[in-house]
């Protein structure tokens, strides 16, 4: 089956930029999968996950909101910011999940309330991806993505 072109942008760089079989993005209003000869598509992002699709492999990246565009063969996302899964360094983002549950904890103001409310989903997803790439059984050295042990991938 032909791909599709996926592009992943921030203010700051080209996040992914290559041929895939599958995008799966966290809309506004859920998640949606992209295949390829997709119908014309324009949404939002809410924070979450991408997962990418590409010759059987899978590739999970944190987005924190942002734009997705489907025309002709080719996604476009244009994103708040975006993280590959080795890019997170898990112990940093444990630390920002507690920090977000504690201030959820203390009940504040509404606005602060829901402010902390996102902190914690965004901080909760980025755990998440970093986790998902750990080998069963194994821990990740931070900041290397590599347990130090020989694996097939």
């Amino acid at each position: 089956m032909p791909g599709m072109l996926l592009e992943i942008i921030t203010a700051e760089r080209q996040v992914f930029g290559d041929d895939v079989d599958m995008v799966v993005a966290p809309g506004i209003d859920g998640e949606l999968g992209i295949l390829p000869h997709h119908a014309p598509l324009m949404t939002m992002l809410q924070p979450g996950e991408i997962l990418i699709r590409q010759e059987g492999s899978d590739t999970f990246m944190s987005v924190t909101g942002g734009f997705m565009e489907v025309i002709g063969n080719k996604v476009t996302i244009l994103a708040d910011a975006c993280e590959r899964s080795e890019e997170i360094d898990e112990a940093r983002a444990q630390q920002a999940v507690e920090r977000a549950q504690e201030r959820v904890a203390r009940q504040e103001a509404d606005l602060e309330m829901e402010r902390a409310v996102g902190a914690m989903r965004r901080a909760q997803v980025r755990l998440n991806i970093v986790r998902r790439r750990r080998p069963r059984g194994g821990t990740i050295s931070p900041g290397t993505g590599d347990t130090g042990t020989a694996s097939s991938s």
